[in-house]
């Protein structure tokens, strides 16, 4: 939705504890409480064609968000490494709370015609986000302590203990995350998805998850959600690097690299990934390659309800 030029546009920079804000229109910074009561009553007092721009944080951006959508107010959540981007590219030198609300604003201001507001994720999202995430930092402390601990042999009867406990942490999680998808209806889709060789079940919740997430036109936008479309950077001459976006769950990237990895050891995509490395791709390159396709697969499943089917290494869905 293009912004519309008689809009005031607000910036705000979020931590725990306050959000610092700035008023574009009289280049005004204010600061506040990053509690509920504070915010409320700060919204009360704004324009109702207010737009507001807000860098994504792990949290701490939600009541901000929920409760100015709530009002009526259009927002614009901003990716941190976006914004990190747009800093250097207008020669920005300073980071502070005040400068990066500056520049929420004005990155609203002029980029506002190619960003789409925010709209509240399903229940389902939030529930299946936040599962995920404590799953995967389970994992990561796993893996860090299995490595510290790997020569430690005075105390290996404990660590397996230990490492016991954090399985069935981990087996808890994944029934949490089944009993969410059922009481949302979201099966099916699931299994749609755990179909395809090399998908899992975690895998296929998270793409369930993220298509859930909003109306994606086609694939690509799909794609670009999940972080995993190309940020091209040619000139002349010269091709460069293919870099990609990395926006949106990193978690659900994870996940697809270890599908990719998965099924690059079967029929059904061997030969894709063959193909890719014979043509001078690094292993990496390969399986995002693979991946993406795996991503598109998924997806091709859930927009059109169908079911999956492999045949002699060859796909058809």
């Amino acid at each position: 939705m293009a912004m519309q030029v008689d809009r005031l546009i607000v910036g705000v920079d979020v931590a725990k504890a306050e959000l610092v804000i700035h008023h574009d229109d009289r280049d005004e910074i204010i600061k506040i409480k990053n509690a509920k009561p504070e915010i409320k009553k700060w919204l009360k007092q704004q324009a109702a064609h207010t737009a507001i721009a807000v860098e994504a944080t792990n949290v701490y951006h939600l009541d901000l968000v929920e409760l100015a959508h709530g009002m009526g107010f259009q927002v614009y959540v901003v990716d941190g490494f976006q914004l990190s981007n747009y800093r250097k590219g207008v020669g920005g030198r300073v980071k502070t709370d005040p400068s990066d609300a500056r520049l929420l604003s004005r990155f609203l201001r002029n980029e506002g015609n190619e960003l789409r507001p925010w709209s509240p994720p399903p229940a389902v999202y939030g529930k299946l986000q936040s599962l995920l995430r404590r799953r995967a930092a389970l994992v990561t402390a796993r893996t860090a302590m299995t490595q510290s601990w790997a020569n430690e042999n005075l105390l290996r009867a404990a660590f397996e203990t230990f490492v016991k406990s954090i399985d069935r942490l981990d087996q808890l999680i994944q029934k949490k995350l089944k009993e969410v998808l059922r009481e949302a209806g979201l099966q099916e889709q699931v299994a749609r998805c755990q179909a395809v060789e090399g998908i899992g079940f975690l895998t296929a919740t998270a793409l369930v998850m993220a298509f859930v997430r909003g109306e994606f036109k086609s694939s690509d936008s799909y794609i670009a959600f999940l972080g995993m479309d190309l940020r091209v950077s040619d000139s002349g001459q010269k091709n460069g690097r293919r870099r990609l976006t990395k926006r949106g769950c990193s978690e659900i990237r994870r996940l697809l690299h270890n599908a990719a990895m998965a099924a690059s050891r079967s029929a059904a995509w061997k030969e894709l990934y063959e193909k890719q490395r014979t043509a001078g791709k690094a292993t990496t390159q390969a399986l995002v390659i693979l991946a993406r396709k795996l991503a598109r697969v998924a997806f091709a499943l859930m927009k059109n309800q169908d079911e999956y089917v492999t045949r002699k290494g060859k796909l058809a869905c």
